[in-house]
């Protein structure tokens, strides 16, 4: 008996017990959220913010800082010029970290001790994983809190996660006048941040990743989600913070993930990122950009599914750039993206692409570690949160949202004239048409040429969207037996 892509019995009955696993996990999602009273983040109307706290607040400035080499001397300038007090958030930081390359290092740990001689500096990591077959473990992670607190800086670990889950935002917050909020960390862990948006090959993994640096009366949103979260963990006082003024003219909304049950403040949690991601998606009528690490949450790619099948007309396009080989869940990805696929048949709506450095006949993968969606270029979201389950129910995460349509459209385009390796002037154009003109013949010759040996001419490739037998039941398993 063949699956619907001939693939023989064992493909079909993979997916069949897969896709019975991950209808359960929508179940149980959908259960726990209504018992919580937060099914309105599940089941949104179409378009529109995130309802709740914090509203969008208007008069921001709104920065997107594009990989790591434009990144980090930015966030080494503003922490440079800090004069009241420093907050982090990370799933891991490397204290020798270099922020800068040029000249001599600005390196990450000697910054911030010159900083705490004369102002509040406190680090808020993810405690790390339990169990030492997962890294950064605890141990990695009291490492990191002795060098910090040896050069005179104050460091707590939040151990308040889920099972199998932790705390993933990447934030900082300087004089609540200034916010980063995005995917960068500032580690070398699972391979160096610090890449330039040329993506030269360096006989290493390469790093794609995006965050934002924020100005205005929304920062203050991120440095509150700070302070709750330093008082929870630390039971020290904490005094509410400042409200900067306007910077500028982009309404922007901060949205996060909190499971409900790990901080008093927030009992019930908060899962307004996937609420937006589900407003934005069902809006969409030309186009939906993505980037991200994962895409394997059902509650997202079932939207997907059903915007391919049925199209809001003959533009309308999906396209999703994901690393070749994930650190996790790559065939639940893969299972994913192998509906989407299907939904959309042969009507070309869909495409899947992946990113390689190249030189000299090597090519070496860039891992795409960005969290970016685009709707229609007038829908923007960068942050923390991956397309998975644990994003969007498990682990704390931080995204920033606008509806600013000129900064939304300017990302994409930059984003696409990084990825196309072209000038913005040839892909100024209805994004359909740049699909077809460029995205696709670029990205199916490159994969042709990795399968036949040949040294790749571009850093644009196709994806592969089949999953290993038994793959895609990975991800819905996990999240059955970890999800509670």
């Amino acid at each position: 008996m063949p699956n619907r892509t001939g693939q023989g019995l064992l493909p079909w009955a993979d997916r069949t017990i897969g896709d019975g696993v991950d209808r359960a996990v929508a179940a149980h999602h959908r259960r726990r959220l209504g018992k919580i009273g937060r099914l309105e983040s599940r089941d949104p109307p179409t378009g529109g913010w995130a309802a709740g706290d914090p509203p969008p607040r208007s008069g921001n400035s709104l920065e997107v800082l594009i990989d790591g080499a434009e990144a980090f001397p930015k966030i080494a300038a503003e922490l440079r010029a800090a004069e009241s007090h420093v907050y982090v958030t990370g799933w891991y930081v490397s204290p020798d970290f270099a922020l800068t390359r040029d000249g001599e290092p600005i390196v990450l740990r000697n910054l911030l001790a010159e900083l705490a001689d004369r102002i509040d500096v406190r680090v808020l990591l993810w405690a790390g994983a339990p169990l030492p077959l997962f890294r950064p473990s605890r141990r990695d992670v009291r490492e990191v809190r002795q060098a910090l607190a040896e050069a005179g800086i104050r460091c707590a670990l939040d151990s308040r996660e889920r099972p199998m889950h932790c705390h993933h935002e990447k934030t900082i917050v300087i004089d609540d006048r200034v916010a980063f909020v995005g995917g960068i960390d500032v580690t070398s862990n699972h391979g160096d941040r610090y890449d330039t948006s040329e993506h030269s090959a360096r006989a290493q993994l390469g790093w794609h990743d995006v965050t934002t640096c924020l100005r205005g009366p929304a920062v203050a949103d991120v440095a509150d989600n700070f302070r709750m979260r330093w008082r929870e963990v630390t039971n020290e006082p904490f005094p509410s913070p400042s409200h900067p003024d306007e910077a500028g003219s982009v309404e922007a909304q901060i949205v996060r993930t909190v499971p409900e049950g790990i901080y008093e403040a927030c009992p019930r949690g908060d899962f307004r990122i996937l609420e937006s991601y589900l407003r934005a998606f069902r809006s969409a009528e030309r186009l939906i950009y993505i980037e991200n690490q994962f895409l394997w949450s059902r509650e997202i790619y079932q939207i997907l599914c059903e915007k391919l099948r049925t199209a809001p007309n003959e533009e309308f396009r999906i396209v999703a750039v994901l690393p070749a080989k994930p650190n996790s869940g790559g065939d639940d990805t893969r299972g994913a993206l192998g509906e989407l696929i299907e939904a959309d048949g042969d009507r070309g709506r869909f495409l899947a692409c992946t990113l390689f450095a190249r030189a000299n006949g090597v090519a070496d993968p860039i891992y795409v570690h960005a969290k970016v969606a685009v709707v229609d270029d007038r829908w923007l979201t960068i942050g923390s949160a991956n397309l998975n389950e644990h994003s969007l129910f498990n682990d704390t995460e931080m995204n920033v949202v606008t509806h600013d349509a000129d900064l939304a459209r300017q990302t994409r385009l930059r984003l696409w004239a990084e990825h196309l390796e072209l000038p913005r002037s040839k892909i100024d154009g209805e994004p359909a048409e740049v699909v077809e003109r460029y995205w696709k013949p670029v990205s199916e010759e490159q994969l042709a040429r990795r399968r036949a040996g040949e040294p790749l001419t571009h850093r644009l490739v196709l994806l592969p969207h089949l999953s290993r037998s038994s793959g895609r039941l990975l991800g819905p398993l996990q999240g059955l037996l970890v999800d509670g």
